[in-house]
């Protein structure tokens, strides 16, 4: 394993020292530390470490916020490997939602953990592979979010990493376990914002295929006259800018993942060539006779209605079936609102990191207002709305409701609601006897609309219990 730098971060003498020397046998340079306090010193004093061990349960700064606090360290923080002691599996779990990459459980034998650390510096080594590959072609960086090629820095996470309090997302999750060892394509749909790449990184990480890389393209970014070539290559002399051979990123992701985004955004042309290489399992790049062989996992995303596409014939029917072999269905963020607190304050944490604001929190009250919103830009845009409002914080870390901007107000959104009803019951009497029926009825109304007739995620949105709207669909005769 080389040069390879290893903190152990364990408060027991004896199990610290056992460590050291189980560790330092297998080649690995260790360094102790017997608190977090110390460890994290360590961490910001010293050499950059490759890997960190550290027990969770510690006097002091315990394990999690030794992690949390690590992660922060940005380039100098390590790969975090907890330790927990067997029935202590919530505490590992937690350990992986703040930043943990793994966990083993007490006791353990040396040699489970080497052959653990052993696997994270493989893992380390296959995501350098790609960017030392892509750095000696020239390419447009449109793969991945952000400009970040999963496979280059920090690949997907899986399910651990995806927040979530809903039971709708315990669907999804089901379903992710289910098809992540097959090569099966799998079409994600939802809303813009829902978390798509997220679930297909889960669906990556969670199979058989996680070592090898997982490639994420957005059909929509790259202009038509490129995507060709981006996503199959092409040969040198293929075109006037083709000064060398160059890999698509079927090439680029063979023996793992190909994720492509907004994948009605492809051209009618180019559905063709995607086509066959879904069926024959092969590519052909621009200018070339010859067809290369690939082995690569395609999953793709949409925020549109791909039947709709298919009946107005912008989308190829075969394509479609042959993409919508297993569908994910993610819900938005409105039909699952008890996530909302739960990720604003991931978001606040994370997000104040970023900023370099160090500790940070939410008052209950901008949760409150936040959990009554309906979220049409789903996931992505509360994570937008708390980067602004912690902006807005003057750098205490510390967002109230007064951060917030107008949308969250009550006042404004019932004045919204209002505007919505007010031509609806033009010319009523103010007496809410008369009013509220006719109010109960629009909103129910609406919220079967917008989930197609499905009573369950209906009555989500409105806030009462199934039972509760099965009796107002009696009570307001609505079929």
């Amino acid at each position: 394993m080389g040069q390879t730098r290893v903190l152990v971060v364990e408060d027991e003498e004896s199990v610290r020292h056992m460590l050291s020397l189980a560790l330092s046998k297998h080649g690995l340079h260790v360094w102790t530390a017997a608190s977090g306090q110390e460890g994290l010193q360590l961490l910001q004093t010293s050499e950059p470490f490759d890997i960190c061990v550290t027990d969770v349960r510690m006097p002091g700064m315990d394990g999690l916020a030794f992690i949390e606090e690590g992660c922060r360290l940005g380039d100098k923080a390590p790969t975090f490997i907890a330790m927990s002691a067997y029935g202590d599996e919530k505490l590992a779990v937690e350990a992986l939602r703040r930043g943990a990459f793994d966990y083993i459980s007490k006791p353990f034998e040396p040699d489970d953990l080497s052959l653990k650390l052993k696997l994270v510096v493989e893992r380390k080594s296959l995501r350098q592979a790609p960017q030392q590959r892509s750095s000696s072609r020239s390419r447009p960086t449109s793969v991945a979010r952000s400009g970040e090629a999963p496979g280059q820095g920090r690949g997907p996470g899986g399910l651990e990493h995806v927040i979530t309090a809903a039971p709708s997302m315990q669907a999804v999750f089901r379903m992710v376990r289910k098809v992540a060892n097959f090569p099966t394509t799998v079409l994600i749909t939802g809303e813009t914002g829902t978390g798509k790449e997220r679930i297909a990184g889960a669906i990556h990480a969670e199979g058989n295929r996680r070592r090898a890389p997982f490639v994420a393209v957005n059909c929509g970014a790259i202009p038509d006259n490129l995507l060709e070539s981006e996503l199959f290559g092409h040969v040198k002399g293929a075109f006037t800018d083709a000064t060398q051979d160059h890999a698509g990123l079927f090439e680029v992701a063979h023996g793992g993942t190909l994720f492509l985004d907004e994948v009605a955004e492809l051209p009618l042309a180019l559905q063709v060539k995607l086509l066959r290489a879904l069926v024959e399992k092969e590519i052909r790049r621009v200018g070339d006779n010859q067809s290369v062989l690939v082995d690569v996992r395609v999953i793709a995303a949409t925020a549109k209605d791909m039947t709709q596409l298919v009946a107005q014939g912008q989308f190829r029917e075969d394509l479609f079936y042959r993409l919508n072999v297993v569908r994910v269905e993610l819900p938005a963020l409105r039909e699952r609102r008890e996530d909302v607190p739960v990720l604003a304050q991931h978001f606040v944490r994370e997000l104040a990191s970023r900023l370099g604001m160090g500790a940070a929190s939410i008052t209950d009250e901008a949760l409150t207002q936040l959990s009554a919103y309906d979220w049409p830009g789903n996931v992505r845009e509360l994570e937008n709305a708390l980067e602004r409002a912690l902006v807005l914080s003057e750098g205490t870390g510390h967002v109230t409701e007064a951060d917030l901007d107008d949308r969250f107000d009550p006042d404004t959104q019932v004045a919204r609601v209002g505007n919505h009803l007010a031509p609806l019951l033009e010319g009523e009497e103010l007496s809410l006897k008369v009013v509220m029926p006719k109010v109960e009825r629009i909103m129910i109304r609406r919220a079967l609309e917008q989930t197609g007739g499905n009573r369950t995620k209906a009555s989500v949105l409105l806030g009462i219990s199934h039972r509760a709207l099965l009796y107002k669909l009696k009570e307001h005769d609505i079929k």
